[in-house]
């Protein structure tokens, strides 16, 4: 018996069987590469190859993601509308499917644009490609609030979904440089980049879909009978469990965000090869393959909340290493962001089975609302993240450049690079260990499944 093989209590209502659940699981798989490779690559893609001031490179990915706050929150009243019409979230998760186009389009920039222009044709797609994120993501997140399971069978669900979710970073992460050249990265390359992950992004996609369909025949919860309505939305932003919840959670992906695009900065201008990028995004994402069904256990001995401040405690101490930068000597500096791997793959795993905890304590009425603010929260944090990071490289005076130009930074911009790939997650990884602690419910919730 594998770890993601736990068998739930006897209060649990319904053991998910496998196969659904990896075909539910699959979804992620194309999730993993919209949420990887614009977070990895589109910074640097911006201001070191299409000649992108930081700022306006900052800018033209934080203004799409402003759109989310408002658009993910709208996802959701639809796809409440939609369980209670239709008994399922089918139409919209369809609908979702068109997002590799969009990836697809992101690093297809016109080859006579650069700068300001540029800038503006990457925040454009970027928009529709949010948009079509979100009538995906939202519906999926769903799930396990729509199924007839209970505290521990969430937490199993989910902890599938973070493996394939893992796998799809990975895979990624490692491919999208190398496809789009490494060391001699050039346009044309990122093209082809975004075409090659494209198609896998469609296949998975749609094999999600199945896969949700399936685990509805399994174990499917009665729908309402009409939407949730907006009452919905503020029930969600008075529920106070829920907003300590999300607000750990926005610290948590901004972290995580920003290092994820720091990394190509700090593999060429602290380590001195840009093609470091791929064993260091090897090194984060690879250990959560290996640990989430360790988390999956230590959930289940001592509960998701304090397994989660554990992995947030880690990953704070984790990145004051890195702070130290290369006379730390590249062996611990790879150790420290596998350290980092461990606890996001932790802080993948937990909070998001304590969403549907949520739900289910306030009547499982308007998961779809629910889940829109909680991916609005992680569309946001995936914005600040990235400009943070760029305002951080701004104010160390970087310079940036277009593709096969050499420039020389000043120290200010080195340091820049250092501190912000290190001191900054630790200070944000301790905010979000302190707003976590102010939610109360897990140890109710655990007990009342």
């Amino acid at each position: 018996m594998t770890g993601l093989d736990h068998q739930p209590t006897t209060m649990d209502a319904t053991t998910l069987p496998r196969r659904p659940l990896v075909g539910f699981a699959a979804g992620s798989l194309g999730m993993g590469v919209w949420v990887t490779v614009p977070g990895l690559l589109l910074l640097y893609f911006l201001t070191d190859m299409l000649a992108v001031a930081p700022w306006l490179a900052g800018l033209a990915l934080l203004a799409p993601k402003i759109a989310d706050v408002l658009l993910h929150p709208w996802i959701g009243h639809r796809c409440d509308v939609e369980q209670a019409r239709r008994g399922n979230r089918q139409r919209l998760l369809l609908l979702g499917c068109a997002l590799p186009i969009a990836f697809a389009t992101l690093f297809a920039v016109p080859g006579g644009l650069t700068g300001a222009p540029a800038a503006a044709w990457v925040a454009v797609v970027f928009v529709a490609g949010n948009l079509l994120f979100a009538a995906y993501q939202v519906p999926y997140l769903a799930t396990p609030a729509d199924l007839r399971i209970g505290y521990h069978e969430r937490t199993r669900l989910m902890a599938f979904r973070m493996v394939v979710l893992t796998l799809g970073i990975l895979l990624s992460g490692l491919l999208a440089p190398l496809i789009a050249g490494g060391d001699a990265a050039t346009r044309g390359g990122y093209q082809r980049m975004g075409l090659l992950l494209a198609a896998g992004m469609l296949v998975a996609m749609l094999v999600g879909v199945v896969g949700i369909a399936r685990l509805r025949r399994v174990a499917a919860a009665p729908a309402p009978t009409h939407g949730a309505g907006w009452r919905a939305l503020g029930a969600a932003l008075r529920d106070r469990q829920f907003r300590w919840l999300v607000a750990a959670y926005l610290a948590m992906s901004t972290t995580t965000h920003l290092v994820l695009a720091a990394v190509p900065y700090y593999a060429e201008y602290e380590l001195g090869r840009a093609g470091l990028t791929t064993v260091l995004v090897g090194a984060f994402v690879a250990p959560a393959l290996l640990v989430t069904p360790g988390w999956l256990v230590v959930a289940g001995r001592i509960g998701k909340q304090r397994a989660l401040l554990i992995a947030q405690g880690a990953f704070a101490l984790g990145s004051l290493v890195l702070a130290l930068g290369r006379p730390a000597g590249l062996p611990l500096l790879v150790a420290a962001v596998a350290v980092l791997g461990v606890a996001f793959a932790g802080m993948q795993l937990l909070p998001f089975s304590m969403v549907p905890d949520v739900i289910r304590a306030a009547g499982a009425v308007g998961a779809g609302t629910y889940t829109g603010v909680w991916t609005a929260t992680e569309a946001t944090g995936a914005a600040l993240g990235p400009y943070l990071y760029a305002v951080c490289l701004a104010g160390g005076g970087f310079v940036a450049s277009a593709a096969g130009e050499t420039v020389v930074q000043p120290d200010s911009a080195l340091a820049a690079v250092r501190y912000g790939f290190g001191l900054l997650p630790a200070v944000l990884m301790l905010a979000a260990l302190l707003l976590q602690r102010r939610y109360t419910l897990d140890r109710a919730a655990r007990a009342g499944t």
